[in-house]
């Protein structure tokens, strides 16, 4: 960035529940960042409300039908369609800090081109760690590219991490394993038997946070905690014999990092994403985040217990696909997305999900993920073969009704 000027900001995924907490705490801090770029997926009107709100010099709405619907709406010539120039803008040296918050393979591209840069990327897109983690810690070497972990359990391990940490070399700082707490999502005391009968709205009533559906499903199976330990594992450079899981079903407590001395630092906060936000954007600076703070006194307890693989297995098997390496995580993410899917159109049920990722995956030959192509690949091959499965087993499940 340049002496004298606001670090520009170019937000990937501005209309999404990241983006939007992103641009709130830009608005809070508007004497030190602008927004430089704004991309969204195909919701128009609050793209066109933010260009409004921020004079956005660059906006892109990517989804081919909501250009065609909606282009004209804008500025002639003002948005675009294009993923290519997506790419060009977080290369471009006019743009300091990319918020890489696209969801899904959607968010790959970009994301590698901001790091290939040398760019300050705020990484929320899970995918481009869990299906291209070693491709993408590799280019951010070879540029001098910063990645800074927004998810909260990322961002805590982040904070707790000293200013020097070597991922190549975690024993230099003395760190001796990683803890991401968890939840335990709405049915962390449910009796298991239970589970096979959960509906969509059961699933997705989280009791601490507001998310989509989809990502509400994955923190009542726990396959978001198995998709953070994969995180974990390449942002933090510990392998999986080092990476556990904690249920904390306050949320206070976003994750915890434990030394070889005996030490655990953790960081605590209330469950509201600008705070990993805030830090991440004004890093190593702290800024006004516009969030409430802890009130420890009417808390008065915090709550641990080991996770229960019987009523998760999602946690297990995305351990499995850790160790497994290669394609196996892009498989288990993949394969996941499609089951919650079909899960969330009444096609199967709930227990089902981690059936299917289970049968998938043991199927899968596992081969280095050495390319975004071969990565992609096995996403999709994954995604088809997860697709007949929940097909058949929503065909038998109607037979037997």
């Amino acid at each position: 960035m340049s002496t004298g000027r606001r670090s520009r900001v170019l937000v990937l995924g501005s209309t999404g529940s990241i983006g939007c907490s992103t641009l709130d705490v830009i608005s809070r801090n508007a004497d030190q960042f602008e927004v430089w770029g704004l991309v969204a997926h195909r919701n128009a009107d609050r793209l066109l409300e933010q260009s409004a709100n921020f004079k956005s010099r660059r906006l892109a709405l990517l989804d081919s039908g909501a250009y065609a619907d909606h282009s004209h709406r804008f500025t002639a010539g003002s948005v675009t369609d294009s993923m290519q120039a997506v790419c060009d803008w977080c290369a471009s040296d006019e743009v300091d800090i990319v918020v890489a918050a696209i969801v899904g393979a959607a968010g790959l591209a970009p994301t590698l081109a901001a790091v290939k840069a040398g760019k300050t990327v705020l990484l929320a897109n899970k995918e481009s760690l869990v299906l291209t983690g070693a491709l993408m810690m590799d280019a951010a070497a070879r540029s001098g590219a910063r990645i800074l972990p927004v998810d909260s359990e990322h961002n805590a391990i982040f904070q707790s991490l000293p200013p020097d940490y070597d991922r190549l070399n975690p024993a230099a700082s003395g760190v001796s394993h990683i803890w991401l707490t968890a939840s335990g999502g709405p049915f962390r005391n449910a009796p298991t038997e239970s589970l096979h009968d959960v509906t969509p709205d059961q699933a997705v009533a989280h009791p601490n946070w507001k998310m989509g559906r989809k990502i509400s499903v994955d923190s009542a199976t726990m396959a978001n905690k198995g998709l953070e330990l994969i995180e974990a594992h390449w942002l933090f450079g510990l392998g999986s014999q080092n990476l556990g899981v904690i249920i904390h079903p306050q949320s206070i407590i976003h994750s915890m990092v434990q030394y070889r001395d005996g030490s655990f630092l953790a960081q605590l906060g209330s469950p509201d994403m600008r705070t990993p936000i805030a830090n991440c954007l004004a890093y190593p600076k702290r800024v006004e985040a516009g969030v409430k703070p802890l009130d420890l006194v009417s808390i008065s307890r915090l709550d641990f217990e080991a996770p229960d693989m019987q009523r998760f297995p999602a946690l297990r098997l995305a351990r499995h696909a850790l160790e497994s390496g290669g394609t196996a995580p892009a498989v288990f993410n993949a394969v996941n997305e499609v089951a919650v899917d079909a899960f969330l159109n009444g096609q199967i049920r709930f227990t089902a999900i981690s059936l299917c990722i289970e049968d998938v995956l043991q199927g899968h030959n596992t081969c280095p993920a050495d390319s975004i192509d071969v990565v992609l690949q096995a996403d999709l091959t994954a995604r088809e073969i997860a697709r007949a499965w929940c097909h058949n087993t929503g065909q038998s499940l109607r037979q037997r009704a």
